[in-house]
C-alpha cells in the first residue's frame, strides 16, 4: 500500500469516528516508518495520535510509547497528552494507580473533561459502580451538555435494572439532541423495559415520525419501512398487546394510555407485513417472514 493511500484511509476513519484498531496500526505503522507524520502539519500530530490508541488496542505498546513520546515532546504540558499518557497507563498499570493519575491530574485542572472521563470508565470497569455514578453524576452538573455522560449513566443505570433512572438520564439526551430518531427509540425501549407501555408505544411513534420516508404527497401504504423504522414498528405491536392486555395499567410518567389502540395495533400490522414481504436489495429483512406473519396475525387481546 502506497503511502498516499494509507493515510487517506487514516483520514477516513477520522473522519467517520470508526475505531478499526488492526487496520489503523497497519496504515499508521507505514507512515510513522517513513517519517511523513511532521510533513503533515497539524494533520500529522492527529494521525500520530491515532496510531497510539490503535497500537495500545492491538498490544504494540513499544509503537504506542514511541508515539507517545514524539507527541509529548512537541506539545509538552498538554492536557490531550496526559489523556493519552493515562491510557497508556491503564494498559499495564493497576487500576489503583491509573485512578491516582487521574485524581492528581484533576485536583489541578477539575474542568479537564477527558481525564474526568477516563476515571469514571475506570472505575466502572473495576466494578466500582456506585463511585462511577456518583462521579458521573458529579461531570454532568458540570458539563451538562455532554450527551455521551448522559448516554453513559443512562446505561450503568440500565445494567442495574435501574430503568426509571436509565429513562430519566435520557430525557436529558433528548433535550440536547431532540432530532436523533436512535436516541428516541433507545428511550422507547427503555420506557418499555420499564413497562410504561403508554409512554414507551408514544416515543415509538415519534421514532415512526421522525424515521418515515414519507411525506405530504406519498401515502403511507406506498413506502416500505426500512432500518430502525421497521423496529419502531415492532415496539408499537409489542405495546399495543401489552396495554391491551392490562385495561388498569398505570403509567409511571402519567401518559394516557392511546385510544385507538385496535387501529394502530393494525397500522403496526400492516407495516411489518410491507416491511417483510419486500423482494430485491430491501428484501434482506424479509428473512423469517412467516414467523413474523404469524405472529402479527395472533389476535390483539
Amino acid at each position: 500500500m502506497s503511502l498516499q493511500s494509507a493515510l487517506e484511509r487514516l483520514a477516513t476513519y477520522r473522519a467517520n469516528n470508526t475505531r478499526a484498531s488492526q487496520d489503523i496500526f497497519r496504515n499508521g505503522l507505514l507512515a510513522l516508518q517513513k517519517s511523513s507524520f511532521k510533513k503533515l502539519g497539524d494533520d500529522g500530530w492527529t494521525c500520530l495520535e491515532q496510531l497510539t490508541l490503535a497500537s495500545i488496542d492491538v498490544g504494540r505498546l513499544d509503537i504506542a510509547d514511541q508515539c507517545l513520546q514524539l507527541i509529548a515532546d512537541k506539545f509538552p504540558n498538554s492536557p490531550r497528552v496526559d489523556c493519552l499518557i493515562g491510557i497508556r497507563m491503564e494498559a499495564t498499570e493497576s487500576p489503583e494507580t491509573a485512578l491516582k493519575y487521574y485524581a492528581d491530574i484533576l485536583e489541578a485542572d477539575s474542568a479537564n473533561a477527558a481525564i474526568w472521563k477516563r476515571r469514571i470508565s475506570v472505575l466502572r470497569r473495576t466494578g466500582k459502580v456506585e463511585k462511577a455514578v456518583n462521579e458521573l453524576v458529579q461531570f454532568l452538573d458540570t458539563f451538562y451538555t455532554d450527551v455521551e455522560g448522559w448516554l453513559e449513566l443512562a446505561d450503568i443505570y440500565a445494567s442495574c435494572n435501574q430503568y426509571d433512572h436509565s429513562l430519566q438520564a435520557l430525557s436529558h439526551v433528548l433535550l440536547l439532541t431532540p432530532q436523533n430518531p436512535f436516541y428516541v427509540l433507545q428511550a422507547a425501549e427503555t420506557a418499555y423495559t420499564s413497562e410504561d407501555f403508554p409512554l414507551a408505544i408514544k416515543m415509538f411513534l415519534t421514532v415512526v415520525d421522525m424515521t418515515d420516508a414519507d411525506d405530504s404527497e406519498q401515502l403511507l401504504q406506498e413506502s416500505t419501512p426500512l432500518g430502525i423504522t421497521v423496529r419502531a414498528w415492532f415496539g408499537v405491536k409489542l405495546c399495543t398487546r401489552r396495554i391491551a392486555q392490562n385495561a388498569n395499567l398505570k403509567s409511571l410518567s402519567n401518559t394516557s394510555a392511546p385510544k385507538n389502540l385496535e387501529l394502530l395495533d393494525e397500522l403496526a400490522t400492516e407495516r411489518l407485513r410491507v416491511a417483510y414481504s419486500s423482494s430485491g436489495q430491501k428484501g434482506e429483512i424479509a428473512k423469517g417472514r412467516q414467523e413474523v406473519f404469524a405472529w402479527v396475525a395472533t389476535p390483539l387481546a
